[in-house]
């Protein structure tokens, strides 16, 4: 999905769509879901009415797990608000909005379940390959046991967005490092790239590294966050689009988007696209 943003030049902006704590996670409140639910359908509207071409739809439950497995739960929540985005996006005649799904932090087989079973486009995955610390302890990637799974469930169509030397994989920024990184996930069947740096140069470095992995076509490359209306035009001049949270908040992460912000945003972006 994202090689076609990658061929045409046209940029990919999506809106990181926050929930509220799900069930059986720690600081989940009765009423949490429907709150959820309402938050990503204003949020959605947002994005499609600024000009945003999709969306991550992802969970915040502030204390994660670092297993691949998650309570059924959190699954059942996702997967009936993905649905009701998508229905959003159809009935709002933007039936080619991108959407994606991820219950943080990695758990990518529940993820990709969701999307299959709603009409989502892609997940996106912490660690599809090798490992990093977080906050709730080592993610280590089980490669094997997500793609056995992606096939099983004929889920090839579902687009994997793998973040490396990005917020949540913390792995340097080392650009042999970071090169190695991408064979190993393009070679594993991931599908685009996700990094992220708050130095302008140093992401600017990232791209170019993906990007000059050799056999696997023009990696799709996607920013995972640090862009803000001073610098998008900057930050994405080689990155084939970016997940924006903060910037389309208004700077109160987590909250609702903001529609003239995404309006600002796209319009600046569509001045670069080539």
């Amino acid at each position: 999905m994202f090689e076609k943003y990658a061929e045409s030049g046209k940029k990919c902006i999506m809106g990181l769509v926050h929930l509220r704590p799900m069930p059986n996670t720690p600081f989940y409140q009765d009423g949490d879901v429907e709150r959820s639910l309402e938050k990503a359908l204003k949020d959605v509207r947002s994005l499609i009415n600024g000009g945003a071409d999709g969306c991550l739809v992802q969970s915040v439950d502030r204390i994660y797990p670092v297993t691949d497995d998650t309570d059924y739960a959190r699954v059942a929540t996702l997967a009936m608000i993905t649905t009701r985005v998508r229905d959003l996006a159809n009935q709002m005649g933007k039936e080619d909005f991108v959407i994606g799904c991820q219950l943080m932090t990695n758990c990518i087989t529940p993820s990709m379940a969701v999307a299959k079973c709603t009409g989502a486009d892609w997940i996106r995955c912490t660690a599809l390959v090798g490992s990093t610390n977080s906050a709730a302890g080592t993610i280590v990637a089980d490669t094997l046991k997500v793609m056995n799974y992606r096939k099983a469930i004929a889920a090839e169509n579902i687009d994997m967005l793998c973040e490396v030397a990005s917020k949540h994989f913390k792995y340097g920024n080392d650009l042999s490092e970071v090169k190695n990184l991408t064979s190993a996930i393009m070679r594993s069947g991931g599908n685009s790239i996700e990094v992220s740096n708050p130095d302008e140069a140093v992401n600017e470095e990232l791209i170019k590294a993906v990007k000059s992995v050799k056999g696997y076509g023009n990696i799709p490359v996607i920013l995972g966050g640090d862009t803000n209306l001073e610098n998008c035009q900057r930050r994405l001049k080689y990155a084939d689009g970016a997940l924006v949270g903060s910037c389309f908040q208004d700077g109160k992460w987590g909250e609702y988007i903001v529609e003239e912000i995404v309006a600002e945003y796209c319009k600046k972006i569509r001045e670069i696209e080539r």
